[in-house]
């Protein structure tokens, strides 16, 4: 695409919501994501592309990615670089260049764009701010080239280019159509504080110093989504070293004080300060942000995925056969209930064959396709507890002996600098070597999107036992979900609200209820996910194959004809953006 073409676009179509992430996740070779929140954004512009929505994202070009992940034989992680070239993928904005101050040092920014075209026509211009460029220091250049890489300075400087270099970038390309700026997480915030210099009001108009910055009108513009129900998951930056950055090129310090915090920069509170809408990810989420933020009023719009994303492509072909709208409706996968057994059963085997054919290609372990596989698939942090299902190896070799055989398929990455998520990737595998012989125990190193598409659709049943109430909302079910898998998870996140025991899965644990808790429930979560594993789990999917068939339909037609980007970005569109 090229920059005519961006022009003539923006021009036709005149965008009316800015959606800024620090990570999108569109396609496995496009390394600019981590994880949920990076996947989360690129569902979120994919069903907007398909609904023919106004919209328009902004993120950064990580030129090394996040990493490649390389575990040694005892489970050690080691990173590496991301080798991958822009140019394949992306077209160089050529002629437009956005410029920020950081460090007192003016940074050129030159904006790549890939454009995200939708099932019904629409086109969705996602744009990378790049800084490695010629003109700029070379400290300058490497700004975005790790994704969450470096120290806090390091990320308040991608922070600054995000939030004030994206708005400064839709200000380059003459759109001044926009009447949402959205902040996927706190990491945008600052594109608060670069609008409140745009609409700076003059001495004159308001004779009172004090007033010349419209902090109603910026509100007005700003709705922000927060994912982290951890208070040390929320950006902080001292304010020494907000001076030596931003300095006062933007707005004043005592300016950003009364919006951003008196003791620091906090970057969820300047966004919640300066927004007319906040949200959480889902109603659990709701509950617990209300508690950490309880002067702002917190509303919830619960997660979803994309679902020809996140759909194997022969449960494409089971849904295009059944239930042809599905495509254009996510929810006519209600629909689902009335496939045929036999046609659920041979779409899930093909799925099934695929992942264990992949286990075989890289680990050299070959796995039974008859023997109930059990996966988990998810960023290795320690509140996620993915060795829970080892709290007790003896029982769980019991249940394996005496009720019916299972495998266990992992993966999962820790952040570079997460020791503890490193050690319980460690952990698993020495989990692993103890249960050899009688339990087949896989960790697939390089978690990204298309191994994640495999494991969620390729298992038969999706394991998740967060730590309650650490579960944001979690989409990996969804996805799950969305081809037949069923659900055993812990009662957090999105699966309070989806979840029908014995109809579209099973719960592990104690129900939810409105207190903090303060004490580590492993010993009893662990012994709830034995007994549904021997009493429940195991005994239908070897005794009672038509009710685990009726399951993985419930699980289509019940959570995948809901838990889509399709109702989520209706909910942002009806109720938010154009409230």
């Amino acid at each position: 695409m090229d920059n005519p073409n961006i022009r003539n676009m923006l021009i036709e179509r005149p965008p009316k919501i800015a959606y800024f992430s620090m990570e999108i996740g569109l396609r496995n070779d496009l390394p600019t994501y981590s994880g949920g929140l990076g996947v989360l954004a690129g569902d979120t512009i994919k069903a907007a592309a398909d609904l023919g929505l106004p919209l328009v994202a902004i993120t950064l070009l990580y030129r090394k990615g996040y990493f490649r992940q390389q575990l040694d034989l005892n489970g050690s992680q080691s990173e590496k670089p991301v080798d991958w070239n822009p140019a394949d993928l992306l077209t160089e904005l050529d002629g437009i260049t956005v410029r920020v101050t950081i460090a007192g040092r003016e940074v050129a920014l030159r904006p790549w764009v890939y454009p995200v075209r939708g099932a019904t026509g629409g086109t969705i211009p996602v744009f990378f701010l790049d800084s490695d460029l010629p003109e700029n220091h070379p400290d300058d250049r490497r700004l975005t080239w790790h994704l969450y890489g470096g120290d806090q300075r390091y990320r308040l400087a991608q922070e600054i280019i995000l939030g004030i270099g994206g708005v400064r970038l839709l200000r380059e390309l003459h759109i001044h159509t926009i009447q949402n700026y959205h902040m996927n997480e706190g990491h945008a915030a600052l594109l608060t504080i670069e609008l409140l210099r745009v609409h700076k009001r003059s001495i004159q108009e308001t004779w009172d110093a004090e007033h010349v910055w419209d902090y109603y009108h910026v509100r007005y513009l700003c709705v922000f989504t927060t994912h982290t129900p951890v208070p040390a998951g929320h950006d902080r930056f001292p304010y020494g070293l907000v001076d030596e950055m931003l300095r006062s090129d933007y707005v004043p310090r005592e300016t950003i004080e009364k919006v951003a915090g008196s003791h620091e920069l906090n970057m969820t509170q300047l966004a919640l300060n300066l927004s007319r809408y906040t949200n959480a990810v889902s109603k659990k989420h709701c509950e617990v942000s209300r508690r950490m933020f309880p002067n702002y009023d917190i509303k919830s719009v619960t997660n979803g995925v994309h679902s020809v994303t996140w759909t194997t492509p022969e449960f494409q072909a089971l849904y295009d056969r059944h239930i042809p709208d599905w495509r254009q409706d996510s929810f006519m996968l209600r629909n689902a209930i009335a496939i045929p057994d036999a046609e659920i059963v041979i779409a899930h085997r093909a799925a099934k064959e695929r992942l264990l054919a992949l286990v075989q290609k890289r680990t050299g372990i070959v796995l039974d396709p008859e023997i109930l596989t059990i996966g988990f698939a998810r960023r290795s942090a320690t509140y996620k507890r993915a060795d829970l299902v080892f709290h007790d190896l003896e029982r769980l070799r019991r249940i394996a002996r005496d009720v019916g055989k299972m495998q266990f398929v992992f993966a999962g990455k820790a952040h570079p600098r997460d020791q503890p998520g490193k050690d319980l990737i460690k952990h698993i595998i020495d989990a692993a070597r103890g249960l050899a012989g009688d339990i087949p125990v896989v960790y697939l190193e390089e978690y990204n999107m298309d191994l994640g598409l495999l494991v969620t659709t390729g298992v038969d049943l999706w394991l998740n036992n967060p730590d309650r109430p650490h579960e944001a909302s979690g989409t990996s079910g969804m996805k799950a979900a969305h081809n037949g898998v069923p659900n055993f998870s812990v009662l957090d996140g999105w699966w309070i609200e989806g979840y029908i025991e014995g109809i579209t899965g099973w719960a592990i644990g104690r129900k939810p209820d409105d207190s903090d808790l303060h004490v580590d429930e492993s010993d009893a979560d662990a012994e709830s996910l034995y007994e549904k594993l021997e009493q429940k789990i195991v005994p239908t999917y070897y005794g009672q194959q038509d009710r685990w068939v009726d399951t993985m339909k419930y699980a289509i037609s019940f959570n995948a004809s809901f838990f889509n980007t399709y109702r989520m970005i209706l909910e942002y569109y009806s109720n938010i953006y154009f409230l």
